[in-house]
């Protein structure tokens, strides 16, 4: 799983707007900005966290000499201790976590949904974005001048020229 942070305020959009469309939560009036910044906030705090373990992983291997080969291993260690899930599990470890937030968030008024319904329009708009960097996100959104964002045949177009193109630049 790889989010890059320059699309976390996309997908701090989209995941609200897919669960307010989906009227899985309502939003105060006036709030919806916010309730978006509590979403990427959730998201910056998990890849803060990430950052925060390779540092530290890091410098435990120069502290006790250890060879670099060791750095998976340490930051494995350090991961397990701190509660952080990396590799396979994140993703589901980070709905857990926009989930949490949404629930704990002072800007959205009701959640009216399942916690697997949330879980499902939550991925649905994350995945869409993850692993794509900003450069790619920009030609595919040029690409696609000639319809309106938030409709479902933009939604539908975004997503399969995104993988179109991730497979074309895995092929360079």
């Amino acid at each position: 799983m790889r989010i890059y942070r320059k699309v976390i305020p996309k997908i701090a959009k989209d995941v609200i707007r897919s669960l307010l469309a989906n009227r899985a939560i309502e939003v105060e009036d006036g709030r919806r900005d916010e309730a978006e910044l509590d979403v990427a906030g959730v998201l910056v705090e998990y890849l803060n966290s990430l950052d925060r373990l390779k540092t530290d992983a890091q410098e435990t291997l120069a502290r006790h000499h250890l060879p670099q080969e060791m750095l998976g291993r340490v930051k494995r260690s350090i991961a397990d201790t701190r509660k952080i899930v990396t590799g396979e599990g994140a993703l589901e470890h980070v709905l857990d976590l926009v989930i949490q937030g949404l629930f704990e968030s002072k800007n959205i008024e009701e959640v009216f949904a399942e916690d697997n319904e949330i879980r499902k329009l939550v991925n649905e708009a994350m995945t869409k974005y993850m692993g794509v960097d900003e450069e790619l996100d920009r030609e595919v959104r040029g690409r696609l001048k000639n319809l309106r964002e938030g409709t479902a045949e933009w939604e539908v177009e975004y997503g399969r020229l995104i993988e179109q193109m991730r497979h074309t630049k895995m092929a360079d």
